[in-house]
């Protein structure tokens, strides 16, 4: 005769497995909330303290952005701020987010000492905000320039007509909503874009001429949306110096009476710490999962933007 189980060893062996259980998962669940507030408390962003240099960065495509322009204006108020310096690191963007930067960092430069840094990229919209500063730096293979103004069109025509889709519209003008993507640009619609992107070159040109002190026609022959290299820069008067932050600091330094080894604290963007962190590897996480981009964001509307490979 075979012992049978007692039914209050069982239940109480399955009681203690699975309170077991749940004690590990609290103790895991404890666990990443301690790192999490760990993080918060020990990595949130500090402010500075004492006199500094501000670093403000540029990098991929410009667009305006209010929050960024509050803190360019925050910083031309700030005592503690001495000098401002501009890592740039992008092939432009919008024509609007590029004057909106230009005009911003004009006045800036009234109140304190500004020097651009350009790493890899600094072309169109971004060379439009580089030559608001006082300084331009830039590598010796760093691309610069590709001074102009683009609009795209795609003519969807052929390609609706061969699936047969049939696009109608009722407009207030002839030039609304003009040109249509089912049609090529031509006619009054091309005659009116052609204006518009003129408009803005031309003061895309003056800007340029003003700023790094070249006579119209000598802007003019490097305003064909040519890019260069920062050495050819150089040699044209588009950049100053060749150099990188080491050098601009250096420069500041010596010209503009800057107190030597400043700390040099970055206030656009705020690095991304703490419960910021988190946040972004939780929220790159959900994209990904939910099979969104993670790439640049689109542009519509008037560009000053380096395109490798693009046709205007």
């Amino acid at each position: 005769m075979t012992d049978q189980p007692n039914p209050h060893a069982v239940i109480a062996a399955e009681t203690y497995r699975k309170s077991r259980g749940l004690w590990r998962l609290l103790a895991f669940i404890a666990l990443a909330i301690a790192v999490i507030l760990g993080l918060g408390r020990f990595a949130l962003p500090q402010g500075a303290t004492g006199v500094y240099v501000a670093r403000l960065v540029i990098d991929g495509t410009i667009a305006t952005d209010p929050e960024r322009l509050e803190v360019i204006e925050d910083l031309a108020e700030d005592d503690a701020v001495k000098a401002v310096i501009i890592a740039i690191n992008s092939p432009g963007g919008t024509t609007a987010g590029g004057e909106e930067l230009y005009e911003a960092l004009g006045q800036l430069r009234e109140a304190k000492p500004t020097v651009a840094v350009i790493k890899e990229l600094g072309a169109s919209a971004a060379y439009m905000t580089a030559i608001a500063t006082d300084r331009i730096f830039a590598r010796r293979l760093s691309i610069v320039g590709s001074i102009g103004v683009l609009f795209q069109h795609v003519n969807a025509g052929k390609l609706l007509d061969t699936i047969g889709v049939d696009f109608d519209k009722v407009a207030s003008g002839p030039l609304k909503a003009e040109p249509d993507f089912d049609e090529p640009m031509e006619g009054a619609p091309r005659a009116s874009i052609a204006a518009l992107v003129d408009d803005s070159y031309q003061w895309f040109v003056d800007v340029v001429a003003e700023r790094r002190g070249l006579s119209r026609p000598a802007t003019l022959a490097l305003a064909d949306g040519r890019i260069v290299t920062g050495r050819v820069g150089i040699e044209t008067g588009l950049i100053d110096a060749i150099g990188g932050e080491l050098e601009a600091i250096a420069w500041l330094e010596a010209e503009r009476d800057l107190e030597e080894d400043l700390d040099v604290v970055t206030v656009y963007p705020e690095p991304e710490q703490g419960f910021d962190l988190v946040g972004t590897f939780l929220g790159g996480k959900a994209r990904a999962a939910l099979g969104l981009p993670n790439g640049p964001i689109t542009l519509d509307g008037l560009v000053s933007l380096w395109q490798v490979g693009s046709r205007s």
